[in-house]
């Protein structure tokens, strides 16, 4: 189970990474980019790397993923916080944090 509290450290790990408000709720960005927010609480916003991605998370897990028609047409996806643990978190953080510019070091 993740919470907004581990969003936020995980994310403020990544390199570069700031903090700012988007639509009034927390937002993570790299290079003034946002990678990540959170939309309402328990729910967690990330890039992923193409819609056919999108689409597979969904059909395989709809449990922790969807979307809403806001998100239609674009490689973003909804993310349930409280049935995704810390490491799968982490993951998608990075994905999404080095698919908007971001670099991890090796």
């Amino acid at each position: 189970m993740s919470t907004e509290r581990d969003v936020r450290e995980i994310a403020l790990s990544l390199p570069a990474t700031k903090e700012k408000p988007s639509y009034g709720m927390p937002g993570f960005r790299v290079k003034d980019r946002l990678f990540a927010r959170i939309r309402e609480e328990g729910v967690l916003v990330v890039w992923c790397e193409s819609l056919d991605e999108k689409e597979f998370l969904i059909g395989a897990e709809p449990e922790k993923f969807f979307t809403v028609p806001h998100y239609d047409g674009h490689a973003m996806i909804l993310v349930r916080l409280p049935v995704v643990d810390a490491e799968e978190l982490r993951e998608l953080l990075s994905a999404s944090f080095e698919l908007r510019g971001g670099t991890l070091s090796s």
